[in-house]
C-alpha cells in the first residue's frame, strides 16, 4: 500500500529567477563566442542554455490546501503541500489533489429497514483527502469511490435499524435516535474509505420517509398509536381525579356514599372526563336516594 511521503522541493521563485538568468547568460556567452570566434565555447553555452531551459519546466504551483504528488517514470517520489511556486525535478509528473472539505449528497435510496418495511433514505457525507498518495494510486477514481462506498454504507446502516421504535424499550431507530445513527453511519463509511486516503468528518441522514406504497398505511398506524397513547393518558388522569374527588368528599364529610352510589359516581365521572364530546348536565331536583 502506497503511503504519502514528503517530497523535497525548492523555492520556485528563486529557481525561476536563477534559470532565467542562466538562459540569458548562455545566450550572451554564445554571442560573445561568435564575436570573438571562440567557437569551442559556443556549444558549451548552447548546452548550458538548453539545460537551464529544461529546468524551467520543473517550476510548478501549489494552491492553498492542496497537495501535489510527484512521480518519476511511474514511481511515486512524494508529495508537497507547501503553497506557492515550488521547483522539483523537471522530469517529475505532477498530479494535484485538493485537500479541501467536500460534501457528498447521496440520492434517495429505497431499502428495507430491520423490520422489512421499505423506506426512502438519503445522507450527506462531509469528507476530505488526508493522504494524496492513497487517493491517487490506491483507487481508480477516489471521488467516484467515495460516492459509491458512501451509498453502500448507507444501505448497510439502514438495514440494521427499524424506521421507528417504541421509546420505552430503548431500541435505537432511524427516526428517533439521530445522533447514534449518525455516529454509526460515519463509522461505517470511514471503514470503507480508509483505503482511499479519505477522512469522513461527518455523516448524517438528510431524508428519511416510508416508501410511497406503504406511506399511508404507516401513517394510519402512527396515528392509531398516538390515539391509544393519548387515551391511556386521559384514563390515568381521570381515574386519579375520581379517586381524589371521592376521598375529598369523604374526608370533608360532605356526603356519605355507599358502594353502589360510589360506583355510579365513578361511572358518571369517567364518562364526563373520558368522553370525546362535552356532556349535558342533568340537575337532580329530588332526593339523592
Amino acid at each position: 500500500m502506497i503511503k504519502e511521503t514528503s517530497a523535497n522541493t525548492l523555492h520556485g521563485i528563486g529557481a525561476l529567477i536563477l534559470f532565467l538568468l542562466v538562459n540569458i547568460a548562455s545566450a550572451v556567452g554564445f554571442v560573445w563566442a561568435l564575436v570573438t570566434q571562440t567557437f569551442v565555447l559556443a556549444p558549451v553555452a548552447v548546452l548550458i542554455g538548453f539545460i537551464a531551459f529544461i529546468c524551467l519546466f520543473g517550476v510548478f504551483r501549489v494552491q492553498p490546501n492542496q497537495a501535489v504528488a510527484l512521480t518519476l517514470f511511474g514511481k511515486y517520489k512524494g508529495s508537497t503541500t507547501e503553497p506557492g511556486l515550488r521547483w522539483a525535478n523537471p522530469f517529475y509528473s505532477k498530479k494535484p489533489v485538493s485537500l479541501r472539505v467536500r460534501n457528498f449528497d447521496s440520492d434517495k435510496l429505497k431499502v428495507n429497514d430491520l423490520g422489512g418495511s421499505p423506506i426512502e433514505i438519503a445522507a450527506v457525507v462531509v469528507w476530505k483527502v488526508v493522504d494524496s498518495a492513497e487517493a491517487l494510486f490506491a483507487v481508480d477514481d477516489f471521488v467516484d469511490f467515495v460516492q459509491t462506498q458512501s451509498e453502500a454504507a448507507l444501505r448497510q446502516m439502514a438495514t440494521s435499524y427499524a424506521y421507528d421504535g417504541a421509546d420505552d424499550d430503548g431500541e435505537i431507530s432511524l427516526r428517533s435516535h439521530t445522533n447514534e445513527i449518525a455516529a454509526h453511519l460515519q463509522k461505517e463509511t470511514q471503514e470503507r474509505l480508509d483505503k482511499a486516503g479519505v477522512e469522513v468528518l461527518e455523516a448524517r441522514i438528510s431524508h428519511l420517509a416510508y416508501a410511497p406504497e406503504i406511506a399511508s398505511a404507516m401513517l394510519q398506524r402512527q396515528q392509531a398509536g398516538a390515539i391509544i397513547a393519548a387515551r391511556q393518558r386521559i384514563v390515568e388522569g381521570a381515574v386519579s381525579m375520581v379517586d381524589s374527588a371521592i376521598k375529598k368528599l369523604s374526608a370533608d364529610g360532605v356526603v356519605e356514599l355507599d358502594e353502589e352510589r360510589k360506583a355510579a359516581m365513578v361511572s358518571n365521572l369517567l364518562v364526563v372526563l373520558c368522553g370525546d364530546k362535552a356532556t349535558q348536565p342533568i340537575v337532580n331536583a329530588g332526593s339523592l336516594y
